[in-house]
C-alpha cells in the first residue's frame, strides 16, 4: 500500500506555499527543493535522491504553474502517489475556483488545510473524489471572506453563548457541520447527497487530439488519435445512466488502452464493448480516456517492400504542408504549401438553436459548448455532416546556422506569416474567416484548397544583401564588432575593384551550403467541429428509470451531444 509522507506546494518563483506532513520525518521542503532543481529541466516525475536520510523518492508534478512534491522514504506504487499528486490538484482548483493561483492557496489556508486531511487518512490515501470532499468540507464563501477581512463576524454565533458577537468570532475556526449531514451522504462515493437541479440536463463532449506524421511522399509513418469523453451531469437525486458508442470498425477493434473514471461499471464494458453504464458525478467529470491507432493493426505489413504504396494505408486528414527546398538559382528558397480537405468546408450558415431532445436521441453538432465551460465558445458551423475546420497555424522549424528569412511572403492564399529569430520558426497563421473564404472558392472542385508561401533564408555568415564577409556557408559566423583602428578614411582608402563574376562551380558551391539551412518539416495545428478522426460516435443516452433514485415520474433530462478534434502541432510533414 502507497504511504504519503508529506506535500510540498511551490509557486512558480520555487517559493514555499504549503508544507503539510501526514506520518513520518520526511526531510523539509527546504531541503527537498534544491535537490529537485538540480537536475536539468525538465525535471523527471520521480527521482531518486540517495543523499537524504534515509534515501528518498521524490514525486513531483506542475500544474497551473504551481510545483508539488510529495517524498517518500519506502517502496510505493509510482502512479498511485502520482495521481493522488493530481487529485490535489484538481481538488483546491475545485475548491478555490480556476486558475488556481498562490494568491487563492494563501488567502484560504483553513480550506486547504481540510482538504489535505481528508483526502489521506496517516498517510493513506482516503478520498479524492470532489463530490464526497463537498459533502465533509466547507468551500469559501465570498462575503464571509469580505467580512472577515472588515473584522465583522464571518461565521454563525455559537448556539450555546448567542450573545457572543464579538470581533474575536470571525478568528475562530468555522464550525463543523451538524452530524446529521454526515449519516445522510450518499452511498455513492463520488456523488454528492441530496442532489437538486431545477433544469436536468445531460452533456457528452468527446475531444481527441491528433499525432499524425507524414513522410516526404505524402504517407502516412504513424498516426494516432488520444480520445477524452468529459460528462457533465445536471440531473437531481442518483440517476443510473448507459451510454453507448459505436464506430464503423467496431470499438473492440478500435478503441485501445481504454481508462475510465471509478463510477463506470468495468463488467458491462467487458461484456459489451462500447456500453458505459454508471451512476455519474454531479456536475462536469471525465467519463473515460482512450487510444486510438488511425492506421489499424495491419499498418506494419503495409510498409512492407512487397507492398505497393498506392495500397498503403491513408488517412483522412484536415489539412496538411509540405515543404519544397533548394529553390532558386543558390538553392536558397523554399516554398511550404499548404492542402485543405475538401471535406471539412463546414455549412454556409449558422444552424438553428438546438431543439429539446426527448427519449435516447439528442441533437449532434460540433465542438466544446455548454458541456464544458457553460458557453458554446468553438462557434456554431461545425456540425456532424459538415465539420469544419477552424483557426490554422503552420508552423516551419529551421536549422541553427539560420540567422532570418528573408523576402517571407504568401504567395497565395490568405493569412499573415512571421519569422522568429528566438525560436528559430516560421509561424504562418490563417483566421477562420480566411479558412472559409479559401474553402468557399475552392467548393465545386473537390480538390481541395492550397496556398502557399515562400521564404529566402540568410546564412549566419552572410549578410542579407548577399555580400557579407566569408564564404556564406553554414556555421561561419561572421563577427560584427571586428574592425582595424589603422584603418584610412574613405578618401583614402584604394579603390575596390569590382567583384569577379562566379561561375557554375560556385553556384552548385551554395547550393550545397544552402542545402543544410533548408527546412526538414513542417507542422499543422487547427482544431474540427463535429468530426473526430477515430470515427467514434454517441449512439444514445439512456437513463434507467427503475434504477434511478430522486429523478422524479416523467422528466426527461436534457441531452446533447459535441465533438471536437485538435491537433497542436500534431500534423507533421517530413520533407
Amino acid at each position: 500500500m502507497s504511504v504519503v509522507e508529506a506535500l510540498y506546494i511551490f509557486d512558480e518563483h520555487n517559493i514555499p506555499l504549503l508544507e503539510h506532513t501526514y506520518t513520518g520525518r520526511p526531510p523539509p521542503g527546504s531541503t527537498i527543493l534544491p535537490l529537485y532543481l538540480q537536475h536539468p529541466s525538465p525535471q523527471p516525475s520521480l527521482i531518486y535522491l540517495p543523499n537524504t536520510t534515509p534515501p528518498t523518492l521524490l514525486y513531483s508534478i506542475i500544474q497551473d504553474r504551481l510545483l508539488y512534491l510529495s517524498p517518500c522514504s519506502t517502496d510505493t506504487e509510482p502512479l498511485q502517489v502520482l495521481e493522488f499528486l493530481h487529485r490535489v490538484a484538481d481538488a483546491l482548483e475545485d475548491f478555490l475556483g480556476s486558475p488556481l493561483l498562490a494568491s487563492k492557496i494563501e488567502g484560504n489556508y483553513d480550506v486547504v488545510a481540510q482538504l489535505l486531511s481528508e483526502m489521506v487518512d496517516g498517510g493513506v490515501i482516503n478520498c479524492t473524489e470532489p463530490n464526497a470532499l463537498r459533502d465533509v468540507v466547507e468551500a469559501p464563501s465570498f462575503m464571509k471572506s469580505i467580512l472577515g477581512g472588515v473584522g465583522l463576524p464571518s461565521t454563525t454565533p455559537s448556539p450555546l453563548n448567542p450573545s457572543n458577537t464579538t470581533f474575536s468570532l470571525s478568528s475562530r475556526p468555522s464550525l463543523p457541520r451538524p452530524i446529521a449531514n454526515l449519516n445522510n451522504a450518499s452511498p455513492v462515493p463520488w456523488r454528492r447527497a441530496n442532489v437538486r437541479h431545477t433544469s436536468n440536463e445531460l452533456y457528452v463532449d468527446i475531444v481527441e487530439t491528433l499525432h499524425i506524421t507524414l513522410s516526404p511522399s505524402g504517407r502516412p509513418l504513424s498516426a494516432l488519435s488520444h480520445g477524452t469523453i468529459a460528462f457533465t451531469a445536471k440531473v437531481s437525486g442518483v440517476p443510473d445512466l448507459l451510454l453507448h458508442l459505436s464506430c464503423p470498425g467496431g470499438i473492440a477493434n478500435t478503441v485501445a488502452l481504454p481508462v475510465f473514471h471509478p463510477c463506470v461499471r468495468l463488467n458491462r464494458w467487458k461484456e459489451r464493448p462500447g456500453e458505459l453504464s454508471f451512476v455519474p458525478p454531479d456536475g462536469r467529470f471525465v467519463l473515460a480516456g482512450y487510444e486510438v491507432d488511425l492506421l489499424g493493426s495491419s499498418a506494419l505489413d503495409a510498409f512492407s517492400t512487397a507492398t505497393k504504396g498506392a495500397a498503403g494505408p491513408r488517412l483522412n486528414v484536415p489539412a496538411t504542408a509540405t515543404v519544397i527546398p533548394s529553390l532558386g538559382p543558390t538553392g536558397a528558397d523554399f516554398e511550404v504549401r499548404l492542402t485543405l480537405n475538401p471535406r471539412f468546408m463546414g455549412k454556409a450558415k449558422a444552424p438553428s438553436p438546438l431543439p429539446s431532445a426527448t427519449g435516447s436521441s439528442f441533437p449532434r453538432t460540433g465542438g466544446l459548448g455548454r458541456g464544458i465551460g457553460g458557453s458554446a465558445g468553438f462557434g456554431s458551423q461545425g456540425t456532424t455532416a459538415s465539420p469544419s475546420i477552424e483557426e490554422l497555424v503552420v508552423h516551419v522549424p529551421l536549422p541553427v546556422g539560420v540567422r532570418n528569412v528573408a523576402e517571407l511572403r504568401v504567395t497565395k492564399g490568405p493569412g499573415d506569416a512571421g519569422y522568429t529569430a528566438g525560436d528559430r520558426c516560421i509561424e504562418w497563421r490563417i483566421s477562420a474567416r480566411e479558412v472559409g473564404m479559401l474553402m468557399a472558392g475552392d467548393r465545386g472542385t473537390g480538390l481541395g484548397a492550397v496556398a502557399s508561401m515562400r521564404g529566402t533564408v540568410v546564412s549566419a555568415g552572410v549578410d542579407e544583401d548577399g555580400d557579407g564577409g566569408g564564404s556564406g556557408g553554414a556555421g561561419e559566423l561572421s563577427n560584427p564588432y571586428d574592425y582595424d583602428d589603422d584603418t584610412a578614411s574613405s578618401y583614402q582608402a584604394p579603390e575596390v575593384s569590382p567583384p569577379k563574376k562566379e561561375g557554375p562551380e560556385a553556384d552548385a558551391r551554395r547550393v550545397r551550403q544552402n542545402k543544410v539551412l533548408m527546412p526538414s518539416c513542417a507542422t499543422v495545428s487547427f482544431s474540427v467541429k463535429g468530426w473526430l478522426a477515430s470515427g467514434i460516435r454517441v449512439e444514445s443516452l439512456m437513463v434507467d428509470q427503475k434504477k434511478s433514485k430522486g429523478l422524479g415520474a416523467g422528466v426527461t433530462p436534457y441531452k446533447g451531444v459535441k465533438y471536437l478534434c485538435v491537433s497542436r502541432k500534431g500534423v507533421e510533414s517530413r520533407c
